[in-house]
């Protein structure tokens, strides 16, 4: 008997053994300065579903919708399995995922979210780290386990239909289009959708409206435009190999999840698209973002935790992150933390990466009634190029402005009074960062810290940075810089 359970034992060994020898993702989770577990991939059963064989219509000429709902609760039906979305363009409403079930786009396939608002219904949920309203996601999932968007194809949110638009950020040619598709200007140069966004945006705190009743809310639709993909207190996610693009507000947001990966997959956005991050991660723990590229209207690759008491309450960081071999294009920031990170950001690796042509290439922001900490963070082997602003930038005043609108409007720089520290109070502190190079930019380092709360121990070790002007640091402390070389150029 003692042998047949050793046995047993041992053979559980070796499979377990086997399956850990075949992640491929096991890589990512060696060696680092942090304890952190493997990431593996969410494992679909081997069935397969066509969405053309549920009254899809692969010309776009007609709404999938029901097509795409009615094969999902097939392959639920069948313990799950792949739903193959092939050649065509698949013009659609929502989309909602189910546990083991992977969303797989062939080559030459593009799912293409309808503009219709109507489709959209107003549901609770989270955004920019708030509990709010918003329009239903294009894509979502809630809840569910072992989830995948797979594939060679690609997801078009339709964002133009949805966003403002400032005159600055684009052609003349463009803005006259865009004029005469409808809508009106707000304000001189600033284009809004309808009368109810422009509303709606006079009475908003940010992007989260004074509506009470659901009368007001669904009044204002338009204004509630969604993330394009929400996956919500999900486990093991898997995003790999498939083009997100145009999303009406941020492109990818993953939301109090474990056990993600991020996988050569392609997220852009227009660089005028407003509050048109690529990837927003938000309270998740273990998660890889490898071997992808991010061209965005505004962050590039952002770490968030909650914003505010919301924040706070919810009191979940973000946590066990591994980023490597990513580049970002446009963007306000290549990779970000902030400036929602009230729950807390710790145990975060960035390492061969590559910034060309963001306006800021490591961005750190927070301010005053955050909270939250930020600790443990290690940045290594970053290549920048064409950098517009900073290279690195800690700012805890952040006030909703990019580094650019910031030095475009003249903005000084807030060292503020000395205030009470509390709950509210954020702090950035144990953050290495080495082997950067910077072939240029306008500033190379600006440290603005709080008086009350100093950005504390920021290790600097063999930064090359070609910049027009000096470093700033204000209210910081225990900053170390080893071969730290900025070359002022004109």
């Amino acid at each position: 008997m003692k042998k047949k359970l050793f046995s047993l034992f041992m053979a559980a060994v070796a499979v377990t053994v086997g399956a850990s020898a075949q992640n491929k993702y096991k890589c990512y989770t060696e060696g680092l300065p942090f304890s952190m577990p493997e990431v593996t991939a969410p494992v679909i059963p081997d069935t397969r579903l066509n969405v053309a064989d549920f009254g899809g219509d692969r010309t776009g000429m007609e709404l999938s919708t029901d097509a795409f709902a009615k094969a999902i609760d097939a392959l639920t039906a069948k313990g799950g399995g792949h739903l193959v979305v092939p050649q065509g363009v698949w013009l659609t409403g929502p989309i909602v995922l189910k546990s083991n079930i992977d969303l797989h786009l062939e080559k030459g396939a593009v799912i293409q979210f309808s503009a219709d608002e109507d489709l959209y219904p107003v549901i609770e949920t989270s955004f920019e780290g708030l509990d709010t309203r918003r329009c239903q996601s294009p894509l979502s999932a809630k809840g569910q386990t072992n989830i995948s968007i797979t594939g060679e194809g690609v997801i078009d949110g339709n964002g133009q239909y949805w966003r403002p638009l400032k005159k600055a950020k684009v052609t003349e040619a463009h803005w006259k289009r865009v004029l005469a598709s409808g809508g009106l200007e707000m304000k001189k140069g600033y284009w809004v959708p309808n009368e109810a966004y422009a509303q709606a945006e006079k009475n908003a705190n940010m992007n989260v409206p004074k509506a009470q009743t659901d009368e007001e809310w669904n009044a204002i639709k338009r204004f509630l435009r969604p993330v394009m993909v929400s996956i919500v207190n999900c486990k093991n996610v898997l995003l790999q190999g498939v083009i997100f693009q145009n999303s009406p507000a941020w492109n990818l947001h993953p939301l109090m999840c474990e056990n993600v990966i991020v996988d050569n997959v392609l997220v852009r956005n227009p660089d005028y698209a407003q509050n048109g991050d690529a990837i927003d991660l938000e309270s998740c723990k273990n998660t890889l973002i490898v071997n992808s590229r991010f061209d965005a209207g505004d962050d590039g690759i952002c770490i968030k935790s909650g914003k505010d008491a919301d924040g706070r309450k919810r009191g979940r960081p973000c946590e066990n992150v591994v980023v490597d071999g990513c580049t970002v294009f446009a963007g306000h920031g290549g990779f970000v933390v902030g400036s929602e990170m009230s729950g807390g950001v710790k145990n975060i690796k960035v390492q061969n990466c590559q910034f060309v042509g963001t306006d800021v290439g490591l961005r750190f922001k927070s301010t005053r009634g955050r909270g939250g900490i930020v600790e443990h963070i290690y940045i290594d082997s970053i290549s920048m190029d064409d950098i517009q602003n900073d290279a690195l930038t800690f700012d805890m005043y952040y006030g909703g402005k990019s580094v650019a609108e910031v030095i475009a409007d003249g903005d000084k720089p807030n060292t503020g009074e000395l205030k009470k520290v509390d709950e509210t109070t954020p702090i950035f502190r144990d953050i290495n960062i080495s082997n950067v190079v910077c072939s240029g930019c306008s500033r190379p380092l600006y440290f603005n810290g709080l008086p009350e709360m100093p950005i504390d121990r920021i290790n600097l070790k063999d930064l090359y940075i070609k910049s027009k002007s000096e470093a700033t640091f204000n209210n910081c402390k225990n900053i170390t810089r080893h071969n730290v070389n900025i070359v002022i150029t004109k």
